[in-house]
């Protein structure tokens, strides 16, 4: 993006429903806030006329697989076996012949995000004996082609498995030298079944590397519980406080309410947070037992358009809307709180220290017609625009 697609500023927005101002923009940061003086003469440089609308932090999407969809291509009907060694199979089956990975699809997904609010997420990429870790270097490629108004930080993920294929650890120690931010793994005791020895791996490569953890736990209720517990402990023993992060992990949902209190209250302790996409079949995770708890979490879409599942559209929004609903939320600071979770309480599983609409942060601003945010998550109305770091993306 050339140097001249930068805003000056953005003007008459409303900051969370709040008074009309100016975001006065110095490079791809917010140097001033001031009330917007509709009798102002133009002021120079470039100016995104806001309008009045709703103005937000953009949306996060801290649980996305940007490396592995087929948006773009003609349609890919749903395919091979169900349940995840199923979708593994027919994945690796068929990926090649739709060239994925790609700078191409990467990008695609990325535009679908962008013009759904989102200018900074956490992305999962495949690293297997199969890609090695190419995979990472298309989605840095793609990243980087947005002159930085789109931000990622990377998951190197064994979607494949870890110890059952000898190799991958290996590959992933490799991936985390080179720069990843984060080592995942999958399922340790369903996929691999040596859930100590999936842990124990992983682990020994974050404290080596200093990197943070994302795992895919998808098994459920006591199963789930135990491989929770197991990765208190190695949090605790190793000092990774505030690294550790459960993709999915609905088993904390499935529990007695006794022993979900001392999971969750061990996990915020120790800083371990949770990412969701909300699945409809399953019980949510439960957002005032966590907020108690001190148990941070953010939500993700997951795949889109990708050899898992037809479905998705690049809306993290629309998925806080549908976590909203499936979880009964009807009371206003509660709608107000699932915002705050899908935009600055998200920030930081992105790398993001700040991300929210005050001076010094970055300018990742998304702009709606809606009266608060309230509004904007119970009709999860379109994106008009979209800045990130200064620059407009959309609208």
């Amino acid at each position: 993006m050339a140097e001249e697609a930068r805003l000056a500023r953005i003007a008459n927005v409303r900051p969370w429903g709040g008074a009309a101002v100016d975001l006065e923009l110095d490079g791809d940061r917010i140097g001033a806030i001031v009330p917007h003086d509709p009798a102002a003469p133009p002021s120079p440089g470039r100016t995104l006329e806001g309008r009045g609308l709703l103005a937000l932090p953009s949306i996060v999407n801290a649980h996305a697989h940007v490396d592995k969809s087929w948006l773009g291509l003609p349609w890919q009907p749903y395919g091979g076996e169900g349940g995840t060694d199923g979708r593994i199979r027919h994945e690796r089956a068929r990926r090649a012949e739709l060239g994925i990975p790609s700078v191409e699809r990467t990008a695609a997904v990325l535009d679908a995000h962008a013009r759904h609010g989102t200018t900074i997420l956490r992305t999962h990429v495949d690293v297997d004996l199969e890609l090695g870790t190419r995979g990472i270097e298309v989605v840095r490629e793609a990243v980087a082609a947005y002159g930085g108004a789109i931000e990622a930080t990377i998951v190197a993920f064994p979607q494949d498995g870890v110890l059952r294929r000898p190799g991958v650890l290996a590959l992933l120690d490799e991936a985390a030298a080179a720069g990843a931010e984060h080592v995942g793994g999958l399922d340790p005791a369903s996929i691999d079944r040596d859930p100590v020895g999936q842990l124990d791996g992983i682990f020994a490569i974050a404290e080596r590397h200093g990197v943070g953890i994302d795992i895919h736990l998808h098994d459920a209720a006591e199963l789930g519980a135990f491989q929770l517990e197991l990765i208190v402990e190695r949090t605790q023993a190793l000092g990774l406080e505030g690294r550790v992060n459960i993709a999915h992990g609905f088993a904390i949902a499935q529990l007695p309410d006794a022993r979900r209190r001392d999971l969750l209250q061990a996990m915020g302790e120790l800083g371990i947070t949770f990412t969701t996409v909300a699945p409809l079949r399953l019980p949510q995770l439960p957002l005032h037992e966590l907020d108690a708890a001190g148990v941070g979490f953010a939500f993700g879409t997951d795949g889109i358009r990708d050899l898992w599942s037809p479905y998705g559209t690049g809306d993290t929004l629309g998925i806080a809307w549908q976590y909203a609903r499936a979880s009964s939320l009807v009371r206003d600071e509660d709608l107000h709180r699932v915002v705050e979770i899908a935009t600055r309480g998200a920030g930081r599983f992105a790398g993001r220290e700040q991300h929210d609409l005050v001076v010094g942060a970055r300018a990742d601003v998304v702009l709606v017609e809606a009266e608060h945010a309230m509004d904007a998550l119970v009709r999860v109305p379109p994106r008009l625009a979209v800045v990130g770091g200064g620059r407009l993306l959309h609208g």
